[in-house]
């Protein structure tokens, strides 16, 4: 999988470009549905990433990328559930983890991108 961090704001997958957060789930794309998340929002200043959220689990490893300067708060009912469930989380700033998305088995590894701060 290519992906490939643009610019503030702007990540390109495979071509085509992104302006708003993204799930990675089994090599398809999809808009990151923030909305179990939202009500959290005024606790960290951001919507933060929640369990509550359709998270990819298929796959052995889970990137995080919590933005350009790694701002995406990240709850620990996240990390409670991928330790339940065997998946590893990976996380660091997405300029990083588009890096090693580039080297990565789309079917064993999925993502949450977040793409502003």
């Amino acid at each position: 999988m290519k992906a490939r961090w643009v610019s503030f704001g702007e990540i390109e997958i495979d071509g085509e470009c992104f302006r708003h957060d993204v799930v990675i789930d089994q090599g398809v794309v999809r808009k990151r549905r923030k909305g179990p998340s939202k009500a959290l929002r005024a606790n960290f200043g951001h919507t933060p990433l929640s369990a509550g959220e359709e998270i990819p689990w298929q796959g052995s490893i889970l990137y995080v990328g919590t933005g350009a300067r790694g701002a995406l708060p990240i709850l620990p009912d996240v990390f409670a559930q991928a330790r339940q469930r065997g998946v590893h989380v990976v996380v660091d700033k997405t300029p990083a983890i588009c890096r090693r998305l580039e080297n990565s088995d789309e079917m064993d590894v999925n993502a949450i991108l977040h793409v502003t701060c």
